[in-house]
């Protein structure tokens, strides 16, 4: 297909960094006021010259091929402030992070409009969303990691990655990491971390040979998507502990890449084992890396995407991927 012009939000950094890997280019705003998703391309990101910024005075000026949505946000309140009403008429894709926070039987998701090709990150997020007659599919994380970034585990301690885990409580599993600390040793690192007695922040780019020196990766969280930060863990060759809910249990396999358990308690076992044997801990993690490689690929990753945008921009996404109905298990996978 033809190169696109995408307009799009800096709403997840990560997310963006990969999404701007596919062979497109990116415009996304820039206002003042730290308005979310207006921030441009920040210092965080590597972007390439593919990603543009563009000031919101002049986004309606631009000649685009397709909008991309990232948030309940951008597609009830950012598309009439800052798009023409041309641009709103243009292909467009709504990209779900997240599952629904409240309930995940009864939750309708805010993006109800059959024109537009709701994407999701994880199977696990559409299967908890409502999504009505909206043509629906699923895009799983693509990610990279540095060459040189390869699993050594010397550090006989556990790596927890979270953001702002004291403000967001129990969804990301706060008391967990609180109780599983007492029994194991574990390093906290992500934004605001220091609340929790975390070594703060962590670049994201220098994040996996970063984690790379330590014996696990724990991931505690109850109720979120797959974070991008296990798969990258993954991609380095560490195995990966963690609660069996949300999409994990599809991604880790007991004493084959990591292990994942209902019961926290059960995760101090294995955890006592890995930093008791680091033979073991390799053997798992590479099993996870070879997992990791065939499903986390970002060629996997781009082609999926093509796949979405040739659908949207052929204005038959339904067509393609099928339409996700209440009480019916009809979404396809691209």
């Amino acid at each position: 297909m033809k190169r696109l012009k995408i307009f799009t939000w800096h709403v997840h950094g990560n997310y963006l960094y990969y999404l701007s890997q596919c062979d497109h280019e990116f415009y996304i705003p820039v206002a003042a006021g730290n308005r979310a998703g207006y921030g441009g391309r920040g210092r965080t990101f590597p972007f390439g010259p593919n990603v543009h910024e563009v000031t919101e005075s002049a986004v309606p000026e631009l000649g685009l091929d397709c909008v991309i949505f990232q948030s309940r946000q951008n597609y009830e309140v950012d598309q009439f402030r800052t798009l023409s009403a041309a641009q709103r008429e243009l292909p467009r894709l709504y990209l779900e992070h997240d599952p629904p926070r409240t309930s995940p039987v009864d939750t309708c998701h805010p993006m109800n409009d059959p024109a537009v090709l709701l994407v999701h990150v994880t199977h696990f997020n559409a299967l908890m969303w409502d999504s009505g007659t909206v043509p629906t599919t699923v895009i799983e994380h693509g990610v990279i990691v540095p060459d040189a970034a390869r699993y050594s585990g010397e550090e006989p301690c556990g790596l927890v990655v979270v953001n702002g885990l004291a403000n967001r409580g129990r969804r990301v599993g706060a008391d967990i990491f609180e109780t599983l600390r007492i029994e194991l040793p574990l390093d906290l690192v992500g934004m605001e971390s220091e609340r929790s007695g975390g070594l703060g922040e962590v670049p994201p780019m220098e994040l996996p040979s970063f984690a790379a020196r330590y014996r696990f990766f724990l991931h505690p969280m109850r109720w979120t998507s797959l974070g991008l930060a296990v798969c990258e863990a993954m991609m380095i060759g560490m195995p990966v502990l963690g609660l069996a809910t949300t999409e994990l249990p599809t991604v880790i396999r007991n004493g084959e890449s990591g292990f994942i358990e209902t019961d926290p308690r059960r995760l101090i076992a294995h955890g006592g084992r890995l930093l008791n044997d680091l033979a073991e801990a390799r053997r798992l993690g590479e099993n996870a890396r070879n997992v990791a490689n065939e499903r986390f690929g970002i060629e996997r990753f781009k082609r999926d995407w093509s796949a979405a945008l040739e659908a949207a921009m052929d204005r038959q996404p339904g067509a393609l991927v099928g339409t996700a109905r209440t009480g019916e298990a009809v979404v396809a996978s691209l």
